[in-house]
């Protein structure tokens, strides 16, 4: 499998607070960790960047080759009930980070399972022969709208209350995740994304750029055209290739 990872601060913030870490595992498994922090300059960096390295250290330490998806759901879930845990003792030592949380989405493909996980508004696409669907599902306040019936998808991608999400690392002493199971096959590509990019690239337009490029250039892509369509917030792509 091959990677492509790109992450930028966009045109107006004046700091980066998504952070990314993706890996290969034993037995050719590959995972990826996709964080956008939240509650100001430091709060937000401090978030993202904890959680995106305790769930990944407590991968890398915990897999084992051959691991079933139930077993990889367990791994995953104590990786970012941990994190959540890191953060807001952190927040508790130090004021100035008070209020501080990430959203995560977290992927683990081993030659027997495709698990992906999400808290929060980042995202899990997969594509397949060209097509693109969206694994995981927004916890935000619009999709509980469109959920509800009140509004309708398309109305929920410019909603003025967007930017809200439902749940998060580290506002609360629990966390609820979600976990997706998804086929994995070759040719294939797996991303993850922060919604820096998916607020200005459309699902085609992203399928277009992970079908027609290979994965040194496919992340940078991405991030280049949610700037040029407006860049508005911190923009993350991390592309696994079933090559």
């Amino acid at each position: 499998m091959q990677f492509s990872a790109k992450t930028d601060v966009g045109r107006y913030r004046q700091s980066n607070q998504d952070s990314f870490l993706v890996g290969e595992l034993p037995d050719s498994s590959v995972f990826a960790v996709v964080c956008d922090g939240m509650g100001g300059h430091a709060g937000g960096n401090v978030a993202s960047s904890t959680a995106a390295e305790r769930i990944a250290d407590e991968i890398k330490k915990n897999y084992r080759e051959n691991m079933t998806s139930s077993s990889v759901k367990n791994m995953i879930e104590s990786a970012v009930v941990l994190a959540n845990l890191d953060i807001t003792e952190e927040a508790e030592k130090n004021t100035e980070l008070e209020g501080m949380g990430t959203t995560a989405v977290v992927a683990v493909i081993t030659p027997v399972a495709c698990v992906v996980a999400n808290v929060g508004d980042s995202r899990c696409y997969r594509i397949h022969s060209g097509e693109i669907a969206q694994l995981t599902k927004d916890h935000s306040l619009v999709q509980e709208m469109v959920d509800a019936g009140l509004i309708s998808q398309e109305d929920a991608a410019n909603h003025p209350r967007k930017n809200i999400i439902t749940r998060a690392l580290g506002i609360a002493d629990d966390v609820k995740i979600d976990f997706f199971d998804t086929d994995f096959v070759q040719g294939d590509k797996l991303l993850l994304c922060t919604d820096g990019l998916t607020n200005h690239v459309s699902d085609s337009g992203i399928a277009q750029i992970i079908d027609e490029l290979d994965a040194d250039s496919c992340a940078e892509a991405l991030v280049a055209l949610a700037n040029m369509n407006g860049g508005t917030d911190n923009i993350t792509a991390v592309v696994i290739y079933n090559s």
